[in-house]
């Protein structure tokens, strides 16, 4: 059999399928040159780390050190495949400029020193900070990238330990829409669908969801249905000619920051036809008189001028949509990164509810995640919320977190919503916040307006302290820097889109003297000496499965109940999806299958907020609208976006993933198959603008908005006119000096504007005004995409990529 490139057929062989049947299963693998399979000392068990799908996969040891990974067929996620992420990503692992000494600062520079001298360094100067201020000068900021166990240390930590409300994590960039979309839906995170529904759906809509590229496992399942006989039909939203696109059977691009017009329309057109359930509106839901009301005025004619659209594809959408007997929506970064971006998400949620489209197999949403862990980022508390979905304006919530931790509930901070990160930076800026400990991520890079970042992370008066595995743009700028092991190389449990727990084990040791992040956070709790009311240490456990147990224990008779799980049942052929307890034993497919939802005002996450002003709504008015706890259905007014293009700026720039590369390529980027595929940074252009501006496919061009400029070759495609895309992974690490260069950058986010959505307080990167000039012709034509279509290939020998 032929070996399959899974740089040029990222999706691999199809296996067809029809609807009801279980989704066959193929074997991925990938390893090192000249390895064969008989050659593999031992498989250790593992999930993806590049990407939010939750792969399972097994990792290949030899000699002590890794050296291939392949799909673990029996697992519910994939079913034994594995995206190019997955293949080749585990390579950086290995890579010789590996984080293996702690660093901290001396005359300016950063010089290798011991772990004494490092931790002493960062426990003084907390101690310092708490004596004069206060929990309020420490900000934490971490990732979607650890395991739950090292988020419910660093929650327990911050919050229980330190009193500090400053904690956030970079799934502030990527999912905080999906979480606060789903708490104002249902009262609580939590994704109401399953994978699975993809096996019986018969209309699939994907909302701003470029699924081919960022869950390329996932997008393989559709593949394989759309293969198959009698299969579903595809909605696509996304201003992009994407392979979704090129597979929906409509595709609807509108204009950059106008979602919420457009599912007004979907909406008005699902009522107006008749095709809403009346009977389920009427038993499971409040506010649809509201949404009813609010849509009249977003005919298709109407929103047809606003959103750019053809108005009949904006019908033909919605009747698809309203028609369909099994509906499957998900949604990502189109909303999420957008303007009126909860508003946006909590639309799809609306025509869930209104159809009611929930609960039943094929029928569900999935206002997924970016990265593996993001869901773990918010179920234990390490994004600022409080751990297993308390409530933190909710007293009663708070006294049994208290009780957990065994803590006065007054040490708890929850006087005021929890500060993400954009506020945090603020906070920063005027010197509120005096030190900062960044775990895992790289907001030098990642975080929008990055001269101003750049600015604040670079203060006298701050002390950054950054915990990762690389010397990335953040730890450059660090005063201490913490090596950390990463994936493979320690042990823990990830929790993706659809609810999955896996546990990925240590499978060899880290380089030098890189310790696990749980490691490391247990050390600074142990060297601040933090203690419960009793007088006893606060974190009451030095190893990941008594971490484990302890989080289950927090999250016993909360929406994420992980009472049900252990690591010796994670280490089964699958991955298991919470609720996991008495009650439900072998894990929850889907959620609010009895029309039952977490939003009595007792048990709910949230009361919700405003939609426009993010303005928390009081306990009393939630419990009078909603005193039963069911779904809730809120509508939105469409507000233009604060940036419009104008006679200066002319376009609107967006940002996004790529197919190849993650975050800021800090592993993709040293994984030699990834890289090659996708080398430097472009930008796509329209055909019509290509013209405009001069433009060929292939051309160095300067894209500038009112915050910087990035020079990039020009991609010119199918991108509706107006609009110009930059991928946000490319920063300065792999450069000459590690740094910008003069006049222009190659850094996406050099150009993005300091804005957040309301109600998730997501920054926005898709809706900035931007304008093209052609600088000269480029050494060639820009690189093209390395896909191909999806045609079927041959299956691999083993041992191959498949």
């Amino acid at each position: 059999m032929a070996r399959v490139d899974r740089i040029t057929e990222p999706w691999g062989t199809r296996t067809p399928y029809g609807p009801g049947q279980e989704w066959p299963a193929r074997v991925d693998s990938h390893l090192a040159e000249g390895l064969e399979p008989s050659d593999v000392d031992r498989w250790v068990q593992a999930a993806s780390l590049l990407h939010s799908n939750g792969d399972a996969m097994d990792i290949a040891v030899k000699d002590g050190k890794i050296a291939g990974v392949r799909g673990r067929a029996g697992d519910r996620v994939n079913r034994g495949r594995l995206g190019p992420k997955d293949l080749y990503g585990w390579q950086a692992n290995a890579s010789p400029d590996r984080l293996t000494t702690p660093l901290i600062r001396e005359n300016g520079r950063l010089v290798e020193t011991g772990w004494d001298t490092a931790m002493d360094r960062v426990v003084a100067r907390s101690k310092e900070l708490l004596a004069e201020q206060g929990g309020s000068a420490i900000g934490f900021y971490t990732t979607g990238q650890l395991f739950a166990e090292e988020y419910y240390t660093l929650g327990l930590i911050a919050h229980g330990g330190l009193g500090t409300s400053h904690v956030d994590g970079n799934t502030r960039l990527c999912t905080a829409t999906a979480a606060e979309a789903l708490k104002e839906s249902f009262g609580c995170d939590g994704q109401p669908g399953s994978y699975t529904d993809i096996d019986h759906a018969d209309v699939i809509a994907l909302f701003g969801h470029n699924m081919a590229e960022t869950q390329s496992v996932l997008w393989t399942r559709i593949l394989d249905r759309l293969a198959g006989p009698n299969p579903p039909q595809i909605v696509c939203v996304d201003p992009r000619p994407t392979p979704v696109a090129r597979a929906a059977t409509v595709h609807l691009a509108p204009r950059p920051g106008t979602n919420v017009a457009l599912m007004n329309a979907l909406l008005h057109e699902v009522i107006a036809n008749g095709w809403a359930d009346a009977s389920y509106i009427e038993e499971h839901s409040v506010g649809y008189s509201d949404l009813e009301e609010r849509v009249k005025n977003y005919s298709p004619a109407v929103v047809a001028g606003i959103c750019d659209v053809p108005e009949a594809d904006l019908r033909e959408a919605a009747r698809i949509l309203g028609q369909a007997e099994r509906l499957l929506s998900t949604v990502l970064q189109g909303f999420y990164q957008s303007h009126q971006a909860t508003a946006a998400a909590v639309q799809v949620n609306n025509l869930h509810i209104i159809r009611g489209m929930l609960g039943k197999p094929g029928c569900g949403v999935l206002q997924m995640n970016g990265q593996p862990s993001a869901e773990n980022t918010r179920e234990c508390g390490a994004d600022g919320d409080f751990p297993a979905f308390r409530n933190w304006s909710n007293d009663a919530h708070v006294k049994d977190l208290a009780r957990v931790w065994n803590v006065d509930p007054m040490a708890i901070p929850h006087q005021s919503p929890p500060t993400h990160v954009m506020q945090m930076m603020r906070y920063a800026e005027d010197g509120s916040i005096r030190m900062l400990w960044v775990s895992g991520t790289n907001p030098a890079v990642s975080l929008p307006e990055l001269a101003r970042i750049r600015s604040i992370l670079s203060q006298d008066r701050l002390f950054l302290v950054v915990q990762d595995i690389f010397l990335s743009e953040t730890a450059q700028l660090a005063d201490v820097v913490l090596p950390a092991a990463t994936w493979g190389e320690k042990t823990g449990t990830f929790t993706n889109a659809d609810r999955t727990v896996h546990l990925s084990e240590k499978a060899v040791d880290p380089p030098g003297e890189a310790k696990p992040d749980l490691d490391i956070f247990l050390d600074y709790a142990q060297r601040m000496e933090l203690k419960d009311k009793d007088g006893l240490p606060l974190v009451k456990w030095d190893n990941p499965e008594a971490a484990f147990e302890a989080w289950k224990e927090c999250s016993r008779g909360r929406p994420c109940d992980y009472t049900g799980l252990s690591y010796a049942k994670l280490r089964g052929p699958s991955g298991i999806q919470w609720p996991c307890n008495s009650a439900n034993p072998e894990g929850t497919e889907r959620l609010y299958a009895d029309g039952k939802f977490w939003a009595h005002p007792d048990y709910c996450e949230t009361y919700g907020r405003d939609l426009v002003t993010g303005a928390p709504v009081e306990p009393d008015e939630y419990k009078a609208l909603n005193p039963e706890g069911k779904a809730v259905i809120k509508a939105a007014k469409y507000l233009p976006a604060h940036e419009l293009p104008s006679g200066d700026f002319p376009l609107q720039l967006i940002t996004g993933r790529t197919l190849y590369h993650f975050h800021t390529r800090t592993k993709t980027g040293r994984a030699p198959e990834l890289q090659s595929a996708a080398p430097e940074v472009w930008v796509e252009v329209s055909t019509a603008d290509a013209g405009t501006h001069g433009v060929s496919e292939g051309d160095i061009v300067d894209i500038t908005t009112p915050r910087g400029t990035v020079r990039a070759q020009a991609r010119v495609s199918g991108i509706r006119r107006g609009v110009v895309f930059l991928p946000f992974h490319y920063g300065y690490w792999d450069t000459a000096d590690g740094k910008e260069p003069a006049g222009h950058g190659r850094a996406a986010n050099e150009l993005t504007i300091t804005d957040w959505d309301a109600a998730s307080k997501q920054p926005v990167f898709k809706t900035a005004a931007a304008r093209l000039v052609r600088v000269g012709p480029g050494d060639g034509p820009a690189p093209a995409p390395a896909v191909t279509a999806s045609a079927p290939v041959e299956a691999p020998a083993a041992g191959g990529a498949q």
